[in-house]
């Protein structure tokens, strides 16, 4: 099986006698958005992109340490009053050796919504890892914030937030898509990808009900195993086939973020892993708002005036 690797692109340059007579056209010849161009171009052919290097080494430590630290909170909790699961967990609820995370924007992670003011003034001294990843992602120079912009627009709702966590002994998943076939890309947001298979065409065979054709579908297909490092992300289109992969060696954490297409409208037929309440608080552009917020004007706690 073959690896999925981070194509090997160059921003274009800028046609000759070409103007920069105001701030758009500086922006659009912005190498970084020519990058993202291009990087929307394999997203919108292949299904799927790998970026390496999304976030730092040491951003990428923080966060899964702050990510494993939530998850003893949300176990705790949940112990003590299993009706309030819907407040941690998604889709992946809690099965064997797999946890689909709901995360907090806010400073303090889960703390800063618990009667515990010793944990909260620990938990808020602590560095705001979940927005310094988002910043080195979404933020002002972030490694996936243009893409993000080309494919989805400023307007694109946040649509998940979590971690993926798989222990030792999670099996694999089915070959599945997020979501059924639709003429948009819904969402983009890693695992074992079947590139090109966001297409219609995929879609009628994979849920036409013939095993045979399905079978031939996921045989013919171009897989490819996503065999990230620590740092490094993987976006996809929702409609793309694809699985988790079983996991028989240390803890597996992924962090997991996806916006909504705006032209989609109606129910998308899936549901986002997100917090409650969370749910259409939040567009691209108020992410990287609150990001420069956070970062340029001191704002310690830049995403409560979006969700609770």
């Amino acid at each position: 099986m073959k690896e999925l690797l981070a194509p090997k692109l160059k921003a274009k340059p800028p046609k000759s006698g070409t103007g920069f007579g105001n701030a758009a056209s500086n922006k659009a010849y912005d190498p970084a958005v020519q990058m993202a161009t291009e990087q929307a171009k394999v997203v919108r052919k292949e299904g799927v992109i790998r970026i390496d290097s999304a976030i730092s080494d040491e951003t990428a430590d923080n966060l899964r340490g702050h990510i494993l630290e939530q998850q003893q909170i949300a176990a705790i909790e949940t112990d003590r009053d299993v009706s309030s699961s819907r407040m941690y967990y998604g889709v992946e609820n809690r099965r064997k050796s797999r946890c689909d995370l709901q995360l907090s924007l806010l400073r303090g992670g889960f703390s800063a919504y618990l009667d515990n003011e010793i944990d909260f003034e620990l938990s808020y001294k602590k560095p705001f890892t979940v927005a310094d990843a988002l910043q080195e992602m979404l933020g002002k120079d972030g490694s996936l914030r243009h893409l993000y912009e080309n494919l989805v627009t400023p307007n694109g709702e946040l649509y998940e937030l979590a971690a993926v966590i798989t222990d030792p002994g999670s099996n694999r998943q089915m070959v599945h898509p997020d979501l059924p076939y639709n003429s948009k890309a819904p969402l983009t947001w890693g695992q074992l990808f079947l590139l090109r298979t966001h297409t219609s065409k995929a879609n009628v065979v994979f849920n036409s009900g013939d095993a045979d054709e399905k079978e031939q579908l996921l045989l013919k297909s171009d897989c490819r195993l996503s065999t990230l490092k620590k740092g490094d992300a993987v976006l996809f289109d929702a409609r793309l086939l694809h699985c988790g992969n079983a996991n028989d060696e240390a803890t597996r954490v992924l962090f997991n973020f996806s916006f909504r297409n705006p032209e989609v409208k109606g129910s998308l037929g899936y549901k986002g892993s997100i917090r409650p309440g969370y749910e259409g608080a939040m567009t691209l552009g108020d992410m990287t708002n609150a990001l420069n917020a956070y970062h340029v004007g001191g704002d310690e706690n830049p995403f409560a005036n979006y969700v609770a």
